[in-house]
């Protein structure tokens, strides 16, 4: 079939399919039920196919209608989400996906100044280590840790990272020199891209084998490290607040080589810029960050924006 689609028509098939009755979809459209039915054979008719089983009591789907009303389904709610992205009525929402330790040690912290500077918008926030795939029904923006995988979104690094030796006060004191760290336990993130070999190796220093427990997570080595378990080797970005309060301290800041790296970088489907949420949850979120302002404009898929 090929023309203008059949609006009226697949209102009325969504409905009677949905509801699995001619009458609860004639009153939710506020028509009669033989108009539902008139509706549905007209749709019928133009697709050469049959999409319900009748009988005097129920209705049922077809296989070919089951097949229309799962495609009907997602083209509906592409327009409600369409509408909802142009119009300026109802909450402005943001659905942002984001790594667990940046979501947890970075991102979290900082979410009061945001819903203060823009209270009209509405922030859904999910953390997990899945990457989630664009166009996305359930994301708007993604935040992940390492280069993303798909390659036909739009890509901002979020400026380069500094890993060094981090621990609490108390064992401080033990860590005056590089060897110092062979008589500490190290605690490692099994995941993180800078591990303690490249540490040492940048500090041209015979690797120690590590000695302490492993984590999956870099917000649970975080933790160990301030709770006195050992030296970690972290970013500290996500170790900003543990820094800041002295919980963490660089034992060896002066004495060692820190190693950089972009860690993060933040995705997105284009087209997800042009909702007003969208644009100020980045906005604001690169101005924390204080990495470049991102033209708008200008982001397109499959471009690598420069780590910087």
């Amino acid at each position: 079939m090929t023309g203008r689609l059949p609006l009226t028509q697949l209102r009325a098939f969504e409905a009677a399919c949905r509801l699995g009755s001619f009458a609860a979809a004639a009153q939710e459209l506020a028509v009669s039920p033989s108009a539902i039915s008139h509706a549905i054979r007209e749709l019928e008719r133009m697709l050469g196919t049959v999409l319900f089983q009748r009988s005097p009591r129920k209705i049922a789907p077809t296989p070919e209608g089951r097949t229309l009303f799962q495609h009907v389904t997602r083209g509906f709610d592409q327009l409600q989400r369409g509408l909802q992205e142009i119009t300026t009525a109802g909450p402005a929402r943001i659905r942002v996906h984001c790594a667990p330790s940046f979501a947890a040690q970075w991102l979290s912290p900082r979410l009061g100044r945001f819903l203060g500077l823009f209270p009209a918008v509405e922030l859904k926030l999910s953390a997990s280590p899945d990457y989630p795939l664009f166009p996305s029904e359930e994301y708007d923006l993604s935040i992940v840790y390492g280069e993303p995988r798909q390659t036909d979104v739009v890509a901002i690094p979020l400026g380069q990272e500094t890993v060094c030796p981090l621990c609490a006060p108390a064992i401080a004191s033990r860590v005056t020199a590089i060897d110092d760290l062979l008589s500490v336990p190290l605690v490692r993130s099994d995941h993180n891209r800078v591990t303690w070999p490249m540490w040492f190796d940048a500090n041209s220093a015979i690797a120690a084998t590590p000695a302490g427990p492993r984590f999956d997570r870099s917000f649970m080595a975080i933790a160990a490290a301030v709770n006195g378990v050992g030296v970690v080797l972290e970013s500290t970005r996500l170790a900003e607040r543990e820094l800041q309060t002295g919980q963490l301290v660089a034992p060896l800041e002066g004495r060692s080589q820190s190693l950089r790296h972009v860690a993060h970088w933040m995705v997105w489907p284009k087209g997800a810029e042009r909702k007003h949420a969208f644009r100020c949850f980045v906005t604001w979120l690169v101005e924390e960050l204080d990495v470049p302002r991102i033209d708008f404009d200008k982001a397109a898929p499959g471009h690598r924006a420069p780590p910087g």
